[in-house]
């Protein structure tokens, strides 16, 4: 087994990382933990999981390449046993809490402090933005997503309604060929150059939006017909979901295209599959404008990310300093010797904060024109350090992006995605201290 894999199945060996798991597991059913046929270990799920954030795989890879490797099958306690299906894995994924992640990076947090790792002597902090899996939205793509999700839904509910209806040819009719055809037309109207181009795509969106209001008018329809069983509450409760979604995209069309209108971020829809996606403008190069949530992350010396946060919508950075020094005191115990960030978080109350925390020092360069005091600070030895050390925190984020741990989000919904956030951190802390014992072992061989 390789020295670092060989450190991390160490590590795995922890009770509190299991149980707190196995409580998650346990809460499916009401008497799960003792009743009922034999189901995967929750220690095998665990390390299945790790392994899938390690090697950035879906759950199918993993399955897969767990399934072929006899380390890996050693790694997650397989052994000669059939390896768990990717819907399996899924399922137990699901359960796990994103609150109980967070336990699980503190707790981890601890190990690294008693394996000496870090000492909470300094933090960095930086703000980075973690897309979710959809595709550029437009008005004429979110329409026909809109379509072929209740086309899909109403097929579904066909053979859960009386078939004795006499408006069953209409009431279940699929005009999704219909949408993406408009769609098509739309979007090479965009491309051509005329006088009545603009005409024309018009004309598109408006039996787009046409069919858009048919469809939905159907869903509403064969929502009240819909009978009293198991099946038919799942796709009224589908239908439920999505139509105030579908109606909010017609709206915004609406006042977009003909009315001219500029539709403020916060009341448009970018996707029906991820609404909770947020429209982030950061106005990086090649990239001006991001669609997920923006991730709040804090380092300690060692490489160690002690929090996570997802931030909702428009919140302000700067009272972030505040709350990471804060957390870091109740994690270490101490305030933390050294404070260093970029400039967005230049604020007089956020250094007046630290220092009476407890912190010696707080490198935060000010905004715009500063003072020959201030110059004078901010050309000394140790304020130049620290800002090279803080830009350590983007090689960071990079190395997270590039290795998976943040990178596009591939789990559905909002839980979903504050899930990919705790595993992806939980499993970059695990990978650390994993390299650090597995250095140590190659200096001090035993």
């Amino acid at each position: 087994m390789d020295p670092v894999l060989a450190a991390l199945d160490q590590l795995l060996e922890d009770d509190t990382l299991f149980t707190r798991v196995r409580r998650d597991l346990s809460s499916r059913f009401p008497q799960s933990a003792t009743r009922g046929r034999r189901s995967t270990p929750v220690e095998v799920i665990l390390r299945m999981l790790v392994v899938r954030r390690l090697y950035d795989w879906s759950y199918e890879e993993t399955e897969h390449f767990v399934a072929d490797s006899l380390v890996l099958r050693q790694f997650c306690r397989v052994y000669l046993e059939r390896v768990p299906d990717d819907t399996t894995l899924i399922r137990w994924a699901g359960l796990i809490e994103p609150a109980t992640l967070d336990g699980l990076n503190e707790h981890v947090v601890t190990l690294a402090r008693q394996q000496r790792v870090t000492r909470g002597r300094t933090l960095r902090t930086d703000g980075t933005v973690v897309e979710t899996t959809i595709r550029y939205p437009t008005d004429s793509g979110l329409l026909t997503d809109s379509v072929r999700v209740i086309g899909r839904l109403v097929h579904r509910a066909k053979d859960l309604v009386d078939q004795g209806l006499g408006t069953t040819g209409t009431l279940f009719r699929d005009r999704s060929r219909s949408a993406k055809r408009l769609a098509r037309q739309i979007n090479e109207g965009a491309r051509r150059r005329g006088t009545d181009a603009g005409a024309r795509r018009q004309t598109a969106y408006r039996r787009l939006l046409a069919i858009t209001r048919a469809s939905l008018s159907q869903a509403h329809q064969v929502q009240h017909l819909l009978p009293q069983t198991n099946e038919a509450r799942r796709v009224r409760k589908q239908l439920a979901d999505i139509m105030p979604l579908i109606e909010r995209v017609l709206d915004q069309t609406r006042r977009r295209v003909f009315g001219g209108e500029s539709v403020p971020a916060s009341d448009k829809v970018v996707s029906i599959f991820e609404p909770h996606t947020a429209i982030i403008r950061r106005g990086k190069a090649g990239k001006p404008t991001e669609f997920g949530h923006k991730i709040w992350l804090d380092e300690v010396d060692g490489g160690i990310i002690t929090r996570a946060t997802v931030l909702e919508g428009k919140t302000p950075e700067a009272p972030e300093l505040r709350t990471s020094i804060a957390q870091h005191c109740r994690l270490f115990g101490h305030a933390p010797d050294l404070v260093t960030a970029d400039r967005g978080l230049d604020d007089p109350a956020n250094e007046d904060a630290a220092l009476a925390a407890g912190v010696k020092r707080v490198a935060i360069p000010r905004k715009g024109s500063v003072t020959p005091e201030r110059q004078r600070v901010e050309r000394q030895r140790w304020f130049r350090r620290a800002q090279r050390y803080r830009a350590g925190m983007e090689g960071r984020i990079s190395v997270c992006k590039r290795r998976g741990r943040l990178g596009r989000c591939r789990d559905r919904g909002k839980p979903g995605y504050d899930r990919w956030i705790g595993w992806g951190i939980l499993t970059e802390n695990l990978t650390t201290i994993a390299q650090a014992a597995a250095a140590r072992a190659r200096t001090n061989p035993a």
